[in-house]
């Protein structure tokens, strides 16, 4: 069967990488997430929680730099959590303009629980690389991500 784009080497090269990232990050993904809906979590409010847990009070603007998300999606995504008592905003003292998120004590409670199985399962998923090719696809991604970024 005749592909239909028939581009130049290069671009065919780019495209079958740029193909096999996705998957491969779309599945450790999938198998990473599964649990989160046994907490009633979607992957974005987990990349809140995660973000928050790690990095302490952070504004929408930085949590949305952080998970890569619209502000319009982040500002939903945290209402979410407020709503569940998990987050709560404060207004930022230096800029009245701003609200920082924190954890509540129980949003705390939740990520400390589901975080550890979480970094387990990627951390199995990571198994099939040696510490080497880890390494190296660490890089890669980064090398990759940042790509036109000042």
């Amino acid at each position: 069967m005749q592909k239909k784009f028939q581009g130049s080497k290069k671009e065919m090269r780019s495209l079958s990488t740029y193909v096999k990232l996705m998957r491969a990050a779309e599945s450790i993904t999938a198998r990473a997430h599964r649990h989160l809906s046994s907490v009633g979590l979607t992957v974005s409010q987990f990349g809140v929680l995660e973000a928050l847990y790690h990095s302490g009070p952070l504004s929408q603007k930085d949590i949305g730099k952080k998970i890569l998300r619209s502000s319009g999606n982040i500002t939903m995504v945290i209402d979410n959590l407020e709503r569940r008592g998990l987050v709560r905003r404060e207004r930022d003292r230096t800029d009245r303009r701003f609200y920082i998120v924190h954890l509540t004590d129980e949003g705390n409670k939740l990520i400390s629980k589901i975080f550890p199985p979480h970094a387990t399962v990627i951390s199995d998923q990571m198994s099939f690389l040696s510490a080497a090719e880890q390494e190296t696809l660490g890089n890669l991604c980064k090398k990759l991500g940042l790509r036109g970024e000042t």
